[in-house]
């Protein structure tokens, strides 16, 4: 059977297996499965409340020791060489606490070795040290304080909280609430890990700093050691101006913004304030930690946030690149899900966006607070075909398409969640990722997955002043190699597909000197097996490092980039087409191509090896 029908074999197969797993409400529903983080912070919060769901929190337990490598380490992908200290560190003293094991069990034994040989606690990422601190396992830093009376400040400031990225600063809020007060909850009084200590814990070690910098004046730490200096009433209105802004952001389900480490801080920084255990907004917001559990085959995980409405979007999507018509009752059921799920509020995206109207779309299931670009492309690229003839999904589509042109920053990128909200002084701060965490610039992967949008299903094409800003700042942030930088997936891969499949959409020709340069850099990464892969070490070195095999997702946009330049009949085409034909091993499927944080999160979807193969095989139909 020759490549084509092969491939028309699988195309349909792959539709038919997704006709079985939809959900009654037109969404489709995949595990968005991350390291031990969530999972250890749930175990904590548990047993610190005293909340005795002992079939969840065994559960969570297997899922631990599942994931932990046959070293005794844990790791946050594969090939992540000598393990990680903070995933580690995670891991080890949930187990503990859960009961289930004890700093004695052998399967604890290698992993406080390696702990120890790592910096101990003291090296771990600030987030851990801060669940830990906020239990009593680790000190408080001693002199600092956050002067809270700088939530006070107009947004307009230079150190106004809505100069930090809206998901820093969702989670910075409810976390100084424990921190200035050196809150301790006292439910783990038992529990002890001062021999997982390589040195005495110091309060710079808080502090991402390097060894110059730690006897240099740091405006960071002057303004925080000053907080003394401000009138004690600034000092409680913003105790109440941070009480009140994460409240006004809990959804329906009392989760923050809808993720499980921002509501993990919201619990501690409101019971810090006086919140009591069994108040309403601590129980709703451990209920819906509860509800982001996902299980399967005996094991628990907890998902930072459900990504139903990315799945969803994304298949519809590609289900509908594949031939299913818009009019079919599988594609009207994701369309009337996504009808539901479109914001209809301001939100935070306002500050910097006051006037627009709301249209845009979220990440997961229940999210009402946190729109963000590219979930909204991809709930619009599914509505656009039945948008044609339907006035409610016209008007649903063209506020969207409204709200996403509104978002475009002042550089002609686009960002994930705000708009112009890339502050020089929050990347410095003296915290781990700052710069990646603390501001939300335009990137590659945005800007090009937003210009496919607007050139291929909105019809703004190069000479629009929207796509030729655009195209010019893709242009200008290409790699020398040929490559883009991609924020939200790994790595190099993902930012350069999304570039030139982006670039194509809008009109720019084939001959293109970026887009060449581009195409000649993925041919060269290209695998003997016709597939693709990237390690996701690119986005902690910031330069492109192969993972030595082929992944699905991986595979799949290269290819789909690569078929917006290449004549169908290129071998380099054939090959990629051939090795999605061909069956994945489980290494290659469970390897996570997604990134939240580099070094700290990394996204294994479980959607990804359905969505992107589907979107680039029934590319490759089409062009015969």
């Amino acid at each position: 059977m020759n490549l084509y029908r092969r491939t028309e074999d699988a195309v349909r197969k792959r539709i038919a297996e997704l006709r079985d797993v939809q959900r009654t409400d037109g969404s489709f529903r995949f595990c968005f499965e991350g390291g031990p983080m969530t999972d250890a912070f749930m175990i904590i919060t548990l047993r610190s409340l005293g909340d005795q769901d002992e079939q969840l929190i065994e559960k969570l337990v297997r899922r631990l020791i599942k994931i932990q490598s046959h070293d005794g380490v844990w790791r946050l992908y594969e090939d992540e060489k000598a393990g990680n200290l903070t995933a580690t560190v995670q891991a080890y003293t949930a187990l503990v606490i859960s009961g289930h094991f004890t700093a004695a069990s052998p399967e604890l034994q290698r992993a406080e070795t390696f702990i120890l040989a790592n910096g101990g606690l003291s090296d771990v990422h600030f987030m851990t040290k801060w669940m830990l601190a906020v239990n009593g396992l680790y000190p408080w830093p001693k002199r600092f304080r956050f002067p809270l009376s700088y939530l006070l400040l107009p947004a307009s400031s230079p150190f106004s909280m809505y100069q930090l990225s809206s998901y820093a600063r969702i989670h910075f809020m409810p976390m100084i609430l424990a921190m200035n007060k050196k809150y301790i909850h006292k439910g783990l009084e038992t529990a002890d890990f001062s021999h997982l200590y390589a040195s005495k814990p110091k309060s710079i070690d808080w502090l991402s700093l390097h060894r110059d910098e730690r006897s240099r004046p740091n405006l960071f730490l002057q303004m925080i050691r000053s907080n003394a200096a401000y009138p004690a009433y600034l000092n409680k209105s913003g105790y109440q101006a941070a009480e009140k802004y994460i409240l006004d952001r809990v959804e329906a389900d009392g989760t923050l913004f809808s993720y499980a480490s921002a509501t993990f801080f919201m619990i501690y920084g409101l019971l810090a304030t006086g919140y009591k255990e069994q108040s309403s907004q601590i129980q709703r917001a451990i209920s819906g930690l509860k509800s982001l559990i996902y299980e399967k085959d005996g094991l628990a995980t907890l998902e930072n946030s459900t990504s139903t409405l990315w799945d969803t979007a994304l298949l519809s999507y590609s289900l509908q690149a594949s031939g299913v018509s818009c009019r079919d009752p599988m594609i009207a059921a994701t369309n009337g899900y996504l009808l539901k799920r479109q914001h209809a509020k301001k939100a935070d995206w306002a500050v910097h966006n006051s006037k627009s109207e709301a249209g845009g779309w979220g990440f997961s299931d229940i999210n009402t607070n946190h729109p963000d670009n590219d979930d909204t492309a991809a709930a619009l690229r599914a509505l656009t075909p039945a948008a044609v003839y339907d006035p409610i999904m016209f008007s649903s589509w063209n506020r969207g398409t409204s709200w996403l042109l509104s978002m475009q920053n002042r550089d002609g990128g686009f960002a994930a969640f705000e708009k112009n909200t890339d502050s020089a002084l929050a990347a410095m701060l003296p915290l781990e990722n700052a710069g990646d965490a603390a501001a939300d610039p335009s990137t590659a992967d945005l800007t090009g997955r937003v210009l496919e949008y607007l050139g291929s299903f909105a019809g703004l094409k190069k000479n629009h002043p929207s796509a030729k800003a655009a195209i010019n700042w893709i242009k200008s942030h290409q790699e020398k190699d040929g490559s883009w930088y991609g924020r939200w997936g790994v790595c190099y891969i993902y930012g350069t597909w999304a570039a030139i499949t982006g670039m194509r959409a809008a009109g720019v020709s084939t001959n293109n000197a970026s887009i060449q340069k581009a195409v000649t850099w993925l041919l060269s990464i290209q695998n003997e097996d016709g597939g693709f892969g990237e390690s996701c070490r690119s986005c902690e070195v910031k330069s492109y490092v192969s993972l030595g095999y082929s992944t699905p997702s991986q595979t799949a946009w290269a290819l789909d980039a690569l078929l917006t330049v290449l004549d169908k009949e290129h071998e380099a085409v054939h090959l990629a087409v051939n090795r999605l034909l061909l069956p994945f091993d489980q290494k290659s499927e469970e390897y996570p191509t997604g990134i939240g944080l580099p070094k700290q999160f990394y996204i294994r979807y479980h959607s990804y090896g359905r969505i992107f193969p589907l979107l680039a095989l029934s590319r490759y139909l089409k062009m015969n």
